[in-house]
């Protein structure tokens, strides 16, 4: 009997338990390290401005932004750039991750047919160098409360951790059940692209909260806005970095964040969406093993 024939030999099963995947994407914890390397150092290769492009992103937004919605609509937000900085962090995590993310599956198919590992992985590095990405915008964030001289909610900016953590479970969930779908209905990455234009405009990200909410309360229809789990993330990070309840301007009182709430008003909330995004997981996990044993003739 040859070596070859000694050696055990362990076949991935397509229905494997979730169990066994989340202990499969543990132990190739290290692969999944080098690719979340490999697509920083792919998407910007022969770059003279390297990271620097993941800085400008959010700066074009806030100029723009800033333009549209200060100089013409006058929206009469009180720095609107450090209030458009703090939703707009989680969710360009949030967009930018799941549209890579999206694509993973399909785009590394010369790797999925010829190497053996959990198939998880590939998302989960876009959503790895996503993270990468955030903590990089968050610098632009930080200069620019520097240069408004802006304070911060310290005990209320504590709940941004856990958001975070609330924010890459949902993620995470998303990216494996998009993957998988994408593999066999390739128009889900182009979808995904106008679902994601519709679901920003549905965050309280450009406009105050405030806004829409009241708005719903008068109908007893609150409950809608909390539909979109993006909501209690962005807003967390609102209360925690913007930290203005209201501004008055020319006699008129602007309404902008949840006012005569507590911190347990935010934890709640957010404790809701990672209760969620837990139970999705797993759904996503099931999902991927029930489609992943077809990836090798779909790709």
């Amino acid at each position: 009997m040859s070596s070859r024939e000694r050696m055990p030999t362990r076949v991935i099963s397509a229905r494997s338990k979730t169990s066994h995947r989340v202990g499969d994407i543990w132990r190739y914890r290290e692969l999944l390290v080098g690719l979340v390397r490999k697509e920083l150092k792919v998407k910007y290769k022969n770059s003279l401005l390297g990271f620097l492009w993941s800085m400008l992103n959010p700066l074009l937004y806030l100029v723009i932004f800033t333009i549209v919605f200060q100089v013409f609509l006058r929206n009469g937000l009180p720095r609107f750039p450090i209030y458009l900085l703090s939703g707009l962090l989680a969710w360009n995590l949030f967009a930018n991750s799941l549209m890579a993310a999206t694509t993973s599956i399909t785009g590394n198919g010369s790797i999925v047919k010829k190497v053996h590992f959990p198939r998880e992985i590939l998302p989960l590095a876009a959503v790895g160098a996503g993270l990468v990405h955030f903590f990089l915008q968050a610098f632009v964030l930080l200069v620019s409360l520097a240069a408004f001289r802006h304070g911060v909610a310290p005990s209320y900016l504590l709940l941004a951790i856990p958001a975070l953590v609330v924010l890459l479970v949902l993620l995470a969930a998303m990216a494996i059940a998009l993957s998988a779908i994408n593999v066999y209905l390739r128009d889900t990455q182009h979808l995904l692209e106008l679902i994601l234009l519709a679901w920003f405009w549905l965050t309280p990200i450009v406009y105050p909260y405030r806004l829409v909410a009241d708005r719903l309360s008068e109908r007893g229809q609150l409950w809608l806005l909390f539909l979109n789990p993006m909501t209690s993330v962005v807003l967390v990070f609102q209360r925690g970095i913007y930290n203005i309840l209201e501004h008055e301007s020319g006699g008129t009182v602007i309404n902008i964040l949840p006012e005569g709430v507590s911190i347990t008003w935010y934890a709640w909330h957010l404790a809701a969406v990672g209760a969620v995004s837990v139970v999705l997981l797993f759904g996503a996990l099931r999902l991927f093993s029930r489609l992943e044993g077809d990836f090798a003739e779909e790709l």
